[in-house]
């Protein structure tokens, strides 16, 4: 039983983590096994996530993204996305994680929310890679060379046995920094020479128009897209769903306007296939060596309520954070 104040109220404590904090609790490979729960509840309905909500500002958006995945968490995100931080070498996306006793209601944690939107965005991303990727896989091209396609190619090192993997950006010193930091990463001038003929290509930008052309992408190639614009050509999304498989976090990706939604894959809602459904068998990943297949994530709060569960169990073993009585 919580203890009371001098007014009779219930007293609880939260359990305040910082970045470095989830730094050291965020693995990639258990929040792998976290996610995988995650997405296959959500598909079979076992899961109460409405669509996320969004308030402009002339620079950028707030975000709030609500959920409640049985066994998982309760929770909220709320984070702000300023495309024009990357030039102040600031995070593009910042904000907290609130999780709350899923029996009582009583809050639990607040932790922040920044690293884990960079990792579980990209570990989504690399498990939709392991379940549409060609298995032979061994070209790589990165399109961003921010945050997200940092940690894109970090992630991605687990998946396939990458030989030859293209970094392109534009801004071509961050690139090269970029590529330095993996073996087999080299830095590509520019995006179509990234793209042409590479098995995967992930593309990691904020860009409000497309950041490569269909004809560049070889059969057979998986692309996935985690921008919040419209990075995809439709035209890739097109000839996806005619041969492929498009796979995506939550059908309302294409159901649902932006910012709920993907600018992508608006009026594509019966052809897509949620990640959950092909995790817990029930559909294909891919069709054939020479089809295309394509990621498009627009984030969501099962991600988010994931990553904060084993954030917030980890740090509980280990003794991390600050523990506030509110």
């Amino acid at each position: 039983m919580p203890d009371h104040n001098s007014s009779g109220l219930p007293v609880s404590e939260l359990l305040v983590l910082s970045r470095a904090e989830v730094a050291r609790c965020l693995d990639p490979l258990a929040l792998r096994t976290h996610l995988r729960q995650a997405f296959i509840a959500f598909s079979d309905g076992s899961a109460s996530v409405p669509p996320r909500v969004a308030a402009a500002t002339p620079d950028g958006l707030l975000v709030a993204m609500p959920g409640f995945v049985g066994g998982v968490g309760l929770g909220l995100k709320a984070v702000t996305v300023f495309a024009g931080n990357e030039a102040m070498h600031m995070p593009s996306h910042q904000g907290l994680i609130a999780l709350f006793d899923e029996s009582d209601g009583s809050p639990l944690a607040v932790m922040d929310a920044s690293l884990i939107t960079e990792v579980r965005t990209s570990v989504s991303a690399a498990m939709a890679v392991d379940l549409a990727a060609r298995s032979d896989a061994t070209s790589l091209a990165v399109i961003g060379a921010g945050a997200l396609g940092r940690e894109h190619l970090r992630v991605l090192q687990s998946v396939r046995a990458w030989t030859d993997i293209r970094v392109a950006s534009r801004n071509g010193l961050r690139a090269a920094e970029l590529a330095a930091q993996f073996p087999t990463a080299r830095m590509v001038g520019t995006f179509e020479k990234a793209v042409r003929g590479a098995d995967v290509v992930c593309l990691c930008t904020d860009s409000e128009l497309p950041v490569i052309e269909h004809d560049w992408l070889a059969p057979g190639v998986h692309v996935s897209s985690v921008g919040r614009g419209a990075e995809l050509p439709v035209a890739t999304v097109a000839a996806a769903i005619a041969d492929g498989v498009v796979l995506v976090e939550w059908r309302g990706a294409a159901s649902n306007p932006p910012p709920a939604g993907a600018v992508e894959l608006q009026g594509f809602d019966a052809a897509v296939v949620e990640m959950g459904e092909v995790l817990a068998g029930r559909a294909g990943g891919r069709r054939d060596a020479e089809s295309i297949t394509v990621y498009k994530s627009t984030g969501h709060a099962i991600e988010d309520l994931a990553a904060a569960r084993l954030v917030l169990d980890s740090a509980t073993a280990l003794g991390l954070g600050t523990r506030v009585r509110i």
